[in-house]
């Protein structure tokens, strides 16, 4: 059995941003030498999330709309009892929620096996 664990990191400069890791992780998926199997990105931080959709600049700007609709920056106590803590991220927590913690995809052939437009 063949498997392969790697840790990324990524800087996000604002509060909130996309980042497409689809290649990187089509390249991990080749390093690892799976041809038939499962691959799971999971995000592992509590306020990142990882998703698959298409990577379409309208689209994203519409789920950046939609989670700051469904859970507003608000960095007072009043909104979100998690900011009482002294952090000012209770609506991250939401978003993240949301937008959900890990996918797995099915690798076939030795790549992931995505429908069209996903990534």
């Amino acid at each position: 059995m063949k498997s392969l664990t790697e840790h990324l990191w990524f800087e996000v400069p604002g509060r909130r941003g996309f980042v497409n890791i689809t290649e990187t992780v089509e390249q991990l998926v080749r390093k690892s030498g799976v041809q038939e199997g499962l691959c799971l990105v999971n995000a592992m931080h509590i306020t990142a999330s990882v998703f698959i959709n298409d990577d379409e600049p309208g689209l994203l700007a519409d789920y950046a709309r939609w989670l700051e609709a469904l859970a507003p920056f608000d960095p007072s106590p009043q909104r979100y009892h998690h900011n009482r803590t002294g952090e000012d991220n209770g609506d991250a927590h939401h978003k993240r929620q949301i937008m959900g913690r890990e996918v797995v995809v099915a690798i076939t052939d030795g790549a992931l096996d995505f429908g069209p437009w996903e990534q």
